[in-house]
């Protein structure tokens, strides 16, 4: 019996930066099991550059990189999602519209990479850290026994994964 993928839409303000890290992450590291969404509540229009640049860097294809109104994930004919994921502040604090289906949400605070404007050097260090922690966080959401876990256990678990120490 095949099982159906989990669908997780990650959260930030921008959809800029963080968020299309997580997306790109999700999706070439939980493929098949689990597709990924990214969003935000006011999207910047465009990804950051250096956002791709550092999916590239670790081979992680760049496609699918767009950003998105969060209003995409609200309606009637959008995929229906099983978890959502806050990665800044801003966007854990607003208030989101109602998600159909009641999915799981955690907060998973990264530092914006994209604050970092100069020199050259700290952006690349800010992004390639913002790429760690996520990565991190996401190898061990991945790992989840989700098939053992009853959901206030699969909740508690998600929101410890956002208190993980730091990658430094």
């Amino acid at each position: 019996m095949t099982r159906k993928a989990a669908h997780i839409l990650i959260l930030c303000t921008g959809n800029s930066a963080r968020s299309i890290l997580a997306e790109g992450l999700i999706n070439h590291f939980g493929a098949p099991d689990f597709v990924a969404y990214s969003a935000g509540s006011q999207p910047k229009g465009e990804p950051h550059p250096h956002a791709l640049n550092t999916l590239e860097k670790h081979k992680i294809d760049t496609g699918f990189a767009r950003t998105k109104s969060w209003d995409e994930f609200a309606g009637a004919d959008a995929p229906a999602l099983d978890y959502i994921i806050t990665v800044c502040d801003n966007a854990a604090g607003e208030t989101c519209p109602i998600w159909p289906g009641k999915p799981t949400t955690a907060h998973w605070g990264i530092p914006d990479p994209a604050d970092v404007t100069a020199p050259q050097t700290a952006v690349e260090a800010a992004f390639d850290l913002a790429y760690a922690q996520l990565h991190a966080r996401i190898s061990r959401f991945l790992a989840l026994p989700f098939d053992q876990l009853d959901p206030t256990a699969l909740k508690q678990e998600m929101m410890a994964i956002g208190q993980m120490e730091e990658v430094a």
